[in-house]
């Protein structure tokens, strides 16, 4: 019982990483391609960099977000899992 909780555990740290590793890269890949479109569109239109820069930081916002979802997610299976109550309720 003590063996397969511990290899839960261990699982759930590998898979806490992976999303958090993913979560982050996503993020930064994101934030390049916003980032360059935007400076792509401001330097054809200089007349449109406020507009476009409120519409900028709106989806840094959200794009933000979404990686800060997958560290709580990370962070819940971290410190609560739910599968360790599963499997000693199944043991029992």
């Amino acid at each position: 019982m003590q063996a397969l909780v511990a290899q839960l555990q261990g699982y759930t740290v590998l898979a806490a990483a992976f999303i958090i590793g993913l979560a982050a890269i996503g993020t930064a890949i994101g934030f390049a391609l916003l980032g360059g479109k935007f400076l792509e569109a401001s330097a054809r239109q200089p007349e449109m960099i406020p507009v476009l820069q409120t519409k900028l930081f709106i989806i840094a916002g959200l794009l933000d977000a979404i990686s800060m979802i997958g560290v709580g997610v990370a962070m819940l299976y971290t410190f609560n899992n739910p599968f360790i109550a599963a499997i000693k309720a199944a043991a029992q």
